[in-house]
């Protein structure tokens, strides 16, 4: 797909609507795009290349958008392979073509290519505040490590306003599949909020240092590496970005996440749900042994409240209740208020696994009491379900 974004900016990306693992475990609906930007201005700069699976289908639209104009720059922003597998290709092509990339990235790039040798006149070191005169076009870099590699840069435009984000601000999704046009409204969010948390989320103290650095910034127009260009309504995704590093709820609401074996369990699950609906709380409720643990991870972060309904199993806790766990540590989940909810036929174990791995993350905080049933729900439960109802009401 090649598109003008103005008369001396092109969009040079390509689709990969056939891949269904992104870094081959993130389950995609839609494909995914790799996003790279040209700039003819009286000097061209290209920002970013592509994944070598889709490296035949780019290099003649890259070729075809230069329109016989040699490139006299090249941004590496981001050293994941999706972004700079042709890196080595362009240096290739064009011979006095000169590299721009951070200097953490530029001692990196040997790893990724065999026989990598560019001249030190050939390449650029860049830091905050460092420029590159294209001519009208006036590009400032702002480095941006751990969002979500440390050797990321991004790349502000003053001419136009508009901000290349690396990673950041991407989503999930084929461009062609999801819409090009209008897609940034009507998609953005679900697949951003998956993709922050699962691939960015654990570094929201540098999310928030680089939202600092372009506080000062008049941005109109977002270009991410992956995903639609962002133009419109630009404070709601700098405001979600914010929230989200901060590990702030997106929304007042609880999460209930269960792991039931026989149905027991879920069974209690949906009587929390339809209890706290009836309070008009704001719930949604997942089945971690049949739905997409990267959509779990995203919900667990996008509400105030959690309540966590898990079986024993194997004198430790059901397998699907773990994995989810496990990785919100690894996410650094954080400021909840968490419910526990256990079940065991003869030893229950579940509660005592969850609380320990929630006893591990940051400022949550376990509601008492516990619910332990053996086996299924009975009368003599009710009244400890009444109290944890209530404790995480609000």
């Amino acid at each position: 797909m090649n598109n003008t974004l103005n008369d001396k900016v092109k969009y040079v990306g390509i689709d990969d609507k056939d891949l269904v693992l992104f870094e081959n475990q993130y389950k995609l609906r839609e494909g995914m795009a790799y996003n790279s930007y040209l700039i003819l201005d009286e000097k061209t700069a290209l920002l970013d290349t592509t994944d070598a699976k889709k490296a035949e289908e780019w290099k003649p639209q890259l070729l075809e958008a230069l329109e016989g104009r040699t490139l006299d720059y090249l941004i590496v922003q981001h050293l994941e392979p999706d972004h700079s597998s042709l890196v080595k290709w362009v240096i290739d092509s064009f011979p006095k073509v000169k590299l721009v990339a951070s200097a953490k990235a530029l001692n990196m790039l040997p790893q990724f290519f065999e026989d990598f040798c560019l001249p030190q006149e050939q390449s650029i070191a860049v830091k905050d505040g460092d420029s590159l005169d294209l001519g009208e076009h006036k590009l400032e870099f702002c480095t941006a490590p751990m969002v979500h590699w440390p050797e990321v840069i991004m790349t502000y435009d003053s001419f136009d306003g508009t901000l290349y984000s690396a990673d950041a601000f991407g989503k999930f999704g084929a461009l062609s599949l999801c819409g090009y046009d209008d897609s940034e409204e009507k998609d953005w969010l679900p697949e951003a909020r998956r993709y922050y948390f699962n691939i960015v989320g654990k570094y929201g103290a540098p999310v928030q240092g680089v939202l600092k650095k372009l506080a000062g910034k008049e941005i109109h127009r977002i270009c991410s590496l992956h995903g639609p260009i962002l133009t419109k309504e630009l404070g709601r995704y700098l405001n979600l970005y914010s929230k989200w590093s901060s590990y702030e709820p997106e929304e007042d609401g609880v999460f209930i996440a269960c792991a039931s074996i026989y149905g027991n369990t879920m069974k209690v699950a949906r009587k929390l749900a339809e209890k706290l609906e009836s309070r008009g709380v704001k719930v949604l409720l997942s089945d971690l042994c049949t739905s997409d643990m990267a959509e779990n991870v995203a919900q667990a972060f996008r509400f105030s409240r959690m309540i966590l309904c898990a079986s024993s199993y194997d004198a430790q806790l059901y397998t699907p209740m773990y994995d989810f766990l496990h990785r919100l540590q690894i996410k650094a989940y954080q400021k909840r208020k968490v419910a526990i909810v256990e079940n065991g036929s003869w030893a229950p174990s579940a509660a005592r696994i969850m609380i320990e791995m929630c006893a591990e993350m940051k400022n949550v905080d376990i509601v008492d009491p516990v619910l332990s049933i053996r086996s299924s729900f009975k009368a003599e439960n009710q009244q400890v379900f009444d109290e944890l109802l209530n404790k995480i009401e609000r």
